[in-house]
Order: C-alpha cells, then structure tokens, then sequence
C-alpha cells in the first residue's frame, strides 16, 4: 500500500471577500455587476458542493455604503447557506461598512462605533478578527489599543497555531492607485505579529488574488465576490471589472496551510470529468490510501 503524503486538512474554511451589497439591490457603479446575484451564486454552487468548512469567512466591504438594509439582505443570503453547509460564519469590517450598524444587525459584541475585534476558536485553531478600517476614510491602520490587545492575545500561543483576519492586507500593492487606501503603518503590526504562533493573514480589500508574506508569515488575499480588478491594463492604470470574482479555499493541515483561489465563472469543461465515487475508486485502484494525522 502506498500512502499519501499529506492527510487529510484538520480544517477547511472558505475565504470570501468584499461582497459590496449596496443599500437597495442594484448594479454596483452604473454597471452590470449585480453583488446579490454573484454572492447568491457563489453560496449556492459551495451548498451543491458538499463541502462541509469550519467557517465561512468574510474579511470586509460587506456592504457598499454600511447600510442596515445591505446587511440585513447579506444575512438573508449567509445564514441559510451556512446552516446548509454546517459551519459558523466570521465578519471582519472592511472600510465600506459602517461598524455601528454592522455590529447591530448582524449581531455583534461590543458597542457603537468602537473597533470590530473577535476572537473564534475551531478546535485547536484560533481566528483572530482585526478591524482596520478607518471611519471616514478608505486608507487602513490598526490603532494602539488594537494592538496592545493583539499582544496580550498572542501571549499565549493556540495548540494548532492562529490566523488572523484583516481587510486590509499588510502586503505592497501591485495597483499603484491603491497606495492612497493601503494599510498604514504596518511597522507596527509586524512587531506584534513578529516570532507569534500566527500561521496566516486572510484580507481583501483590493479586489484580486494576490499573495506574500508579512514578517515571515503568509499572507492570502481573496478576490472580490462583487466585481474584480484587470491586472492586465497598462501599468500604473486601473479597471474595476465585472468578471475574475472568486473566494479562495483555505484547507489547514499539520504543517502547511493551502489556500486555493475559486473563480465564479464555469466554463466548458476540459478533458474527462471525473466524479467523487470514481476519483476514489481510482485511487484505490492504484493502492494509494490516505495517511493518517499524527
């Protein structure tokens, strides 16, 4: 018998960013993107999936304009998927939402327009929430109570380590208009995060895939469920789109964490599809089973 590499992951999220619903349901700017739709698509094909996550995770802009309404339709289409899917559902403020109304519709501790913070624990696994957001303005900093709160967190280290969930991404931006809304002041989150049990950072904010590391730690960012960006403009140029919207799979195992980005769109399909059963029939066929965790 040959076995695998790697077991299966201890855990399984889904990373979901920047859905943007607008107060009354419309297309996002004058254009066709329609949030609700996409965002509706999206839940539905992870239901028909089977996939059964830890948490769903939804790192800010999870309204366009923080309005209530906007966050009672996000709830209206998140909690039944969540329910079908059997997982809990984590909201990180992003600099389109309004905390206080955030914090009123969907439930959340703590009050009025004071910082979004949580702490979540999945076995072993702590999920850290961060609110970077800056009332009034686009540009992202993580304040000094926010910090010192981090710290006396991260003191005391998580069994299977932590990942901690901000929207604006500690990373250089490859759009060169996004350095009016980056985060500011990352020196001093690195000093924080810096030799902490902190395995991953999952934001958003910038409406692509993109990825790196921020003091040795990896940092994943998810594409937008409302619209994308087109990288692929002339440099120094930027063109929201309404296409390349996805999430990304974020699969934990013993010593690496895989995150695997999911376009919206299906095409065609290429070469043989292959179904659940058969793909285990084939593997068991070849006298390959799966490694156990240690």
């Amino acid at each position: 018998m040959i076995l695998t590499e790697h077991p299966r992951p201890s855990h399984t999220f889904v990373h979901i960013s920047d859905t943007h619903l607008p107060g009354e349901r419309s297309p996002l700017y004058g254009s066709g993107a329609d949030a609700d739709a996409n965002l509706d698509l999206m839940l539905s094909r992870l239901v028909a999936s089977g996939l059964r996550p830890d948490a769903l995770l939804l790192t800010g802009d999870l309204t366009d304009r923080g309005d209530a309404s906007a966050y009672q339709r996000l709830v209206e289409l998140v909690s039944p998927a969540a329910e079908a899917l059997g997982c809990e559902v984590v909201w990180v403020a992003g600099n389109h939402d309004d905390r206080a109304v955030m914090r009123s519709v969907l439930g959340l501790s703590g009050s009025g327009d004071e910082p979004v913070t949580e702490v979540r624990w999945f076995g072993g696994m702590r999920v850290i929430v961060l609110d970077s957001t800056v009332p009034g303005a686009h540009w992202g900093e993580v304040d000094d109570a926010q910090l010192a709160w981090l710290a006396s967190e991260l003191a005391s280290p998580a069994p299977e380590g932590s990942l901690l969930l901000i929207h604006h991404p500690p990373l250089p931006t490859v759009l060169d208009l996004a350095v009016t809304v980056e985060l500011r002041n990352q020196a001093a989150l690195a000093e924080v995060l810096r030799g902490s049990d902190v395995r991953g950072i999952l934001s958003g904010h910038v409406h692509h895939p993109s990825f790196g590391t921020f003091v040795g730690i990896p940092v994943a960012v998810a594409s937008s469920s409302a619209y994308g960006q087109d990288l692929a403009q002339p440099v120094g140029a930027t063109r929201g789109q309404d296409a390349a919207q996805g999430y990304n799979l974020v699969h934990v195992y013993d010593g690496t964490i895989v995150h695997s980005v999911v376009g919206l769109e299906v095409g065609a399909d290429v070469g043989e599809p292959v179904t659940a059963d058969e793909s285990g029939r084939r593997i068991a066929g070849r006298g390959i089973d799966w490694r156990e965790r240690g």
